[in-house]
This record gives C-alpha cells, structure tokens and sequence, in this order.
C-alpha cells in the first residue's frame, strides 16, 4: 500500500451502544465518511455477553467510541439507578480490558460521560481544569464511569471522556421539554419545597452527598449547558483527529443560557402561546407521569468548552435559539408534535 492509498484508507471504527440517539447520529456520519463501523451493544455485530467477539473487533480498530449505558431519561428507582450505573460501569471495564489485551490497540478511545459530573452552579462555568465535581447519585455515575474509563495505564491509547451537555435534536431530553411545554409547563421551571426522597441519593463504591433530597433557590434561573447533535458528531471528528487532546472535553456549546431564556425559546419553536411556570410541587408529579426526573430541568448545569475552544473547534451552533430552529427544521411538517412523549 503506498502512502497515497493509506491516507485516504478508511478507518476501522468500533462503536458501543450506537443504538441511542447519539450513536445512531455518529455512525451514519462515519459511514459517510467511507469508515468501516461495527458496533457492540444488545444487538449489532457482536453483544456484550460476547468478550471474545469484542476482543476481535477491537483488535487493529483505529478509533474506539464508548456510549453504551441505560438511558437516564427514567424515574430513579432503585433498580433504575443500579442499572444506570451497572450498564455504563460493567460495559466500560469489558472494553478497558479489550484495549488493554489487544496486539494492535485502537489509537483513539472516546469515551462517554457527562456534564452533570459538575455541582450545581449558577455563578461561573466550570471547564475541564477548574470545574468543582458535584454530589449525589448522577455525580457518582459520572465519576465511576471515568473512574473506569481511565483505569491503569494503556500506552498505545489516547483517552477521551467526552463530558456531554444535554444534547439537543429528535431524541429524549429535547422531546421532553417540549412535552412539558405541550403539558401547559413551558414557563420556568422554578425549584421549591417539595417532599423529601431518596432517589438522588449517592452510588456506588464511594457514595457522596446527603441521603435525603434537598432544593435550591434558584428562581428559574438556573444554568442550562446544551450542545446541538451535530456539534456532538463534529466535535467527536475533531477530537478523533486532534492527537495532542486527551483526558476530559466538555461538549457544551459555548451559549449557555438559563432556564427563563430555554423555557422561552422552546414555548416559541413548539407554538405554545404561553406556559405556566411550574413550581417544583407541580413539576414532580408531572415528571412522574412522564417518567422523568425533575433534575433535568432543575438542577443548574454551566460546562464550558475550554479544551475545544483552545484546539480552534467551531460550533455550528453556539446559540440556543438557531440551534432550536434547526432541530424543529428536520421534520418541519410535524414541528409542534415533534418532541411528543
């Protein structure tokens, strides 16, 4: 082969759970590109009760892509939030141990994680080298899962935990704005007094934060980090060919905005005349009803982009505005049931 042809050979890609929204998304647009992808998951072209199979693929793989974990888009019962933590853990470890016994490890393994690891703050961003790790169950998720991740050392393979904002476009956390929207609670989500529990209480080998919940007074200005689906695919292009980054990468788009200003722009993109603004006393049952959390909405979220920002990176979308234009552009004709429940 000459230097010709190999710079212009496809890639050999390996993606985990690309059955989810953002899996879907990254491997059509490597198969654009001309790679050869497989994929690891509960169907695909080998299961995670295969180690042998996954060995193989990942053996001479150039890039790896880990995104494999039940969806949090849930209520967390306690056999929810064991398999929230168990399906991002137990899978990241069965392909730590495929890279770290591989003859021709892959190059590049990108691993996902997520911007809620940071506390709640509503005062100044966190980035990757000064962020303050929060507290709690989500939190202890996040630092199991990089924990994880990061383990020992793999010389031959440079990591990336890609620490995503809520990810805007046709999947679940956007379908679920709207669907509050559509429930007449598209005004700002307001946290307040409501009935102590236990569902966000710690997890896992070092639990932290308080057993009972608690609420911040946050008067529905709490932070909203976001990035657009396609600023999700771009950046993991950039980070794939960028061999100088390794470690955290926050992908958040560099608008973050409140919640007043998110709640506003969603009320304008799915057609709701007006919203109510929905205390957290209104917002927990009716998250019940949806299956969700009220710590989507609630909980003040700031990621910056400091490491993609620094590498030159260019967001398509670094408003919230467009990006919610473009996400209700993709199926026009249904814009206002888009984001059904």
């Amino acid at each position: 082969m000459t230097p010709e042809s190999r710079a212009f050979a496809p890639r050999r890609v390996v993606i985990a759970g690309a059955s989810g929204f953002v899996g879907q998304a990254l491997t059509a647009a490597f198969r654009a590109d001309g790679d050869e992808v497989a994929t690891v998951g509960r169907a695909g072209t080998v299961t995670w009760d295969d180690p042998a199979g996954i060995a193989r693929l990942v053996d001479g793989a150039d890039v790896l892509i880990n995104l494999a974990g039940r969806i949090v888009s849930c209520r967390y019962t306690d056999d929810n939030r064991d398999e929230i933590l168990r399906s991002r853990v137990d899978t990241t470890r069965a392909l730590h141990r495929a890279v770290r016994d591989a003859e021709h490890p892959p190059r590049v393994w990108m691993n996902a994680s997520t911007a809620t690891i940071y506390r709640h703050e509503i005062e100044r961003g966190n980035d990757e080298t000064t962020g303050v790790i929060g507290e709690g169950f989500s939190v202890d998720v996040a630092t199991s899962w990089e924990r994880a991740f990061f383990a020992d050392d793999l010389p031959a393979t440079r990591r990336v935990a890609l620490r995503m904002a809520i990810v805007l476009g046709d999947g679940p956390a956007t379908r679920l704005l709207f669907a509050l929207g559509r429930l007449g609670l598209g005004g700002p989500q307001i946290d307040s007094w409501w009935f102590p529990h236990r569902r966000y209480r710690g997890i896992g080998a070092h639990p932290t934060g308080a057993v009972m919940s608690s609420w911040h007074r946050t008067r529905g200005r709490q932070r909203f980090s976001w990035i657009h689906i396609d600023d999700v695919v771009a950046s993991v292009r950039f980070l794939r060919d960028r061999k100088d980054l390794a470690g955290p990468v926050n992908l958040a788009a560099p608008g973050v905005t409140d919640n007043r200003t998110l709640m506003r722009e969603v009320r304008r993109v799915a057609g709701a005349p007006f919203g109510l603004p929905a205390f957290r006393w209104m917002l927990d049952p009716a998250m019940a009803v949806l299956g969700n959390e009220p710590e989507l909405v609630l909980k003040s979220r700031w990621a910056t982009p400091a490491v993609l920002t620094a590498a030159g990176f260019q967001f398509a979308y670094d408003e919230l505005g467009p990006a919610l234009d473009a996400v209700a552009s993709v199926r026009r004709p249904r814009a206002r049931d888009l984001f059904a429940a």
